[in-house]
């Protein structure tokens, strides 16, 4: 991807993930307004009159879980492109293999840096580089406010291994930005 188009990326991809923080802090906060409400009152019309208040409260997931639902239908189209072009992918090995080399770069600009696995269904996934972490600064200060950027790419790729017939939970983790390791713990069916 070119510098051009990468930089209107991330800052699209920045503004998703401040809004889902800001909505997930505005449901907080009318869940505690709620709660406050719900105590107060005793007679049914009274309740009925905070409807929308509840609606606001209780509607969506928290903030992580809406980003890797956005990063699983991702992923999920992608790896519908990318398969129809390549022959079938019939081992589990083969299907992470293809996640790791066509998908990674159609998805994030480049190949992965390291594959590792137990043989046991447990595949570790490794990007020294990784496009999605390029906003903030090198280094350990930012690895803890660098999780909600990391949710939906790891929703792009269980949403791949879905596409492929793979159920597998996708955990990130970081120890120096930009740096990360996805771990792939595949379901067994």
């Amino acid at each position: 991807m070119s510098v051009g188009a990468a930089f209107p990326l991330e800052l699209l991809y920045s503004e998703i993930v401040n809004y889902c923080k800001e909505s997930e802090e505005r449901r907080n906060v009318a869940k505690t307004q709620w709660n406050k409400i719900a105590e107060s009152c005793t007679d049914s019309p009274s309740l009925e009159s905070y409807t929308s208040l509840v609606q606001q409260a209780f509607a969506h997931n928290n903030c992580e879980t809406q980003l890797e639902s956005i990063g699983f239908r991702i992923g999920y189209v992608i790896a519908e492109k990318l398969a129809k072009d390549s022959g079938r992918l019939f081992s589990e090995l083969e299907i992470v293999k293809f996640i790791c080399k066509e998908f990674w770069c159609a998805a994030f600009g480049k190949q992965v840096d390291n594959l590792r696995t137990n043989h046991q269904g447990v595949y570790v996934v490794q990007d020294n580089k990784f496009s999605s972490l390029s906003c903030f600064s090198e280094g350990t200060q930012f690895v803890k406010e660098s999780a909600l950027y990391l949710a939906i790419p790891s929703g792009i790729i269980r949403g791949a291994l879905s596409n492929l017939n793979v159920q597998a939970v996708v955990t990130p983790t970081v120890e120096t930005l930009p740096s990360v390791k996805f771990h792939i713990h595949i379901q067994q069916r």
